[in-house]
């Protein structure tokens, strides 16, 4: 009985750690506000069933603040910093438009919360990064920050803005070809084909990047038809696929290529 429990309980987690695509599930938390993680009694929620012990009540809301970030961070080094923990949502943080070096990260479940602040001043490249337990009310309320500023037109975005970006990229000389950061981690290249609609792209001329272990950076390079194409495309920069903001930078045949040769 106790095994049959555990491999139920295993089942019922499964998806969560799959399941990699952020920004509909930050939608999908907006959207459920303070019920979600099991607020409301009776829920057919997974979190109410409360596995961990917590009886009678909610368990407590599983996420974490980061502090000391690269100013170049990206969800994917995120994902790598928590490797083996399975991440709900990662929420950069932004004050006037610039990225702080803070971020929240939601987490599968309560337990992995313990994990995470075992990473506690671990180094992600020369930074050492503090992690600190959060409350839901601190995770709403940036969501909510962002949330206002992306609908007021500010241009704050899902992740911190690279150097590239303020070394003014509109200057740069056009190859044809652009490097798109911040997909969703699920996007694939019919995504990619949609967002640039107005060109004429096939999946050939789309290459979505991939780290060590098989999983999408969140990154993509896309080859146009000519480098007049690709410089008109930059009129999309900042905009949405899905509920996530998309960076794009000129880049160059040579970058493509070195990206791709990696992730093999």
């Amino acid at each position: 009985m106790l095994a049959k429990r555990r491999k139920k309980k295993k089942r019922r987690y499964m998806d969560v750690g799959d399941e990699r695509e952020m920004g509909p599930k930050r939608q999908r938390l907006i959207d459920q506000s303070p019920s979600f993680y099991g607020a409301s009694p009776g829920s057919s929620y997974m979190y109410n069933a409360s596995p961990y012990g917590y009886i009678g009540q909610p368990p407590p809301f599983p996420a974490v603040r980061l502090r000391g970030l690269p100013f170049d961070c990206t969800e994917a080094d995120v994902l790598e910093f928590f490797h083996g923990l399975d991440i709900i949502d990662v929420l950069f943080v932004h004050k006037n438009g610039r990225f702080t070096g803070e971020a929240y990260c939601v987490l599968g479940y309560p337990l992995q919360v313990d994990f995470a602040i075992q990473r506690n001043r671990q180094n992600m490249g020369r930074r050492y990064i503090e992690v600190f337990r959060s409350k839901r009310q601190e995770y709403y309320k940036a969501v909510a920050n962002e949330v206002s500023d992306a609908r007021g037109g500010s241009p704050r975005r899902g992740g911190p803005r690279g150097r590239s970006y303020d070394d003014g990229k509109d200057s740069v000389e056009h190859s044809g070809v652009l490097r798109l950061r911040g997909l969703p981690f699920s996007a694939g290249k019919d995504d990619v084909i949609e967002f640039f609609k107005d060109f004429k792209l096939s999946e050939d001329t789309i290459h979505i990047t991939f780290n060590s272990d098989g999983r999408p950076t969140g990154e993509a390079f896309v080859e146009f038809a000519s480098p007049e194409d690709s410089k008109a495309a930059m009129a999309k920069d900042r905009m949405t696929l899905g509920s996530r903001y998309i960076e794009l930078f000129p880049s160059s045949h040579e970058e493509l290529d070195e990206a791709v040769s990696k992730g093999r």
